[in-house]
């Protein structure tokens, strides 16, 4: 029994919003990943080979699903090139947003030439239902073996890879600003006792949740201290943090230093600034 499908790129394009909707409101990485896969390997360059080859000859059908998958990487990778440059940058909704696009003019380019072709000759997908036949030649089931076995393999390799992708360099991004919120403008001479604000920042590029303490001191003396500062990964915090000095003197040392929760010892070198303190 043959069961042929009179127009895949209307199922295919309802099943691409599906993902998308899917993709967007569940929370899960993986599940996201394994229903992207599809979305960003197969389906722009399926849509493609359909606008470009609407016709069943000119590409076998083991042809045309290799080809769809290189074809998909190349248009991504070049969606990705041009949102790369732009204010959008890539992220996961400007992604969706332009791989979707890309996949539905394709498939209306694709239906109008195959419209104006006699129904014959158009490009359909088709299912034999019974008992596999021999007529196919040995060479042949070999290389669709191979091409199956590889595009499985591409699949997995990528689809690990995405999953559990290689956490690169550990740091804590630690930095002062002037009272303005600029690296300028910093406190100079004060009176005994006067307190004066500095803003402190702190990225955490840990790739993990860490909790901060922050201490100030002047001339090796504890002044004062902030914390705990609990981030996640790449998040960022910027606050005051105030000290007054004690005595007088000139060319005071005040640094401030940033300690992990449990540390005894400082996790950075300290920032530092210079001041002169009059009675």
């Amino acid at each position: 029994m043959r069961i042929r499908v009179g127009n895949e790129l209307i199922p295919l394009n309802l099943l691409v919003f599906l993902l998308i909707i899917a993709i967007i409101f569940l929370p899960s990485n993986v599940l996201r990943i394994i229903l992207g896969l599809p979305l960003v390997l197969f389906f722009p360059g399926y849509t493609l080979m359909a606008a470009l080859f609407p016709r069943k000859e000119g590409t076998s059908n083991i042809e045309r699903v290799a080809l769809s998958f290189g074809m998909s990487i190349a248009v991504v990778s070049l969606i990705g090139l041009i949102l790369n440059y732009t204010q959008i940058g890539i992220t996961l909704e400007s992604a969706l947003y332009s791989i979707t696009p890309f996949i539905l003019i394709m498939s209306i380019i694709a239906w109008v030439r195959r419209k104006r072709l006699p129904e014959q000759e158009r490009f359909g997908i088709e299912f034999h239902l019974g008992t596999p036949g021999w007529s196919v030649s040995t060479w042949d089931k070999t290389l669709s073996i191979i091409l199956v076995v590889s595009i499985l393999g591409a699949l997995g390799t990528m689809g690990y890879v995405m999953a559990r992708p290689k956490v690169g360099e550990t740091f804590t991004e630690f930095y002062i600003l002037g009272v303005e919120g600029k690296a300028a403008d910093y406190p100079e001479e004060l009176a005994v006792g006067e307190e004066v604000e500095v803003n402190i920042g702190i990225i955490n590029q840990e790739h993990r949740t860490v909790s901060y303490q922050l201490e100030s001191r002047i001339n090796g003396m504890k002044n004062s201290e902030a914390g705990p500062i609990i981030l996640k990964h790449d998040e960022r915090w910027e606050g005051k943090v105030s000290f007054a000095p004690k005595v007088s003197g000139g060319n005071q040392k005040v640094e401030f230093l940033l300690y992990k929760a449990g540390e005894v010892e400082p996790y950075l070198e300290p920032l530092c600034l210079w001041i002169d303190v009059w009675e």
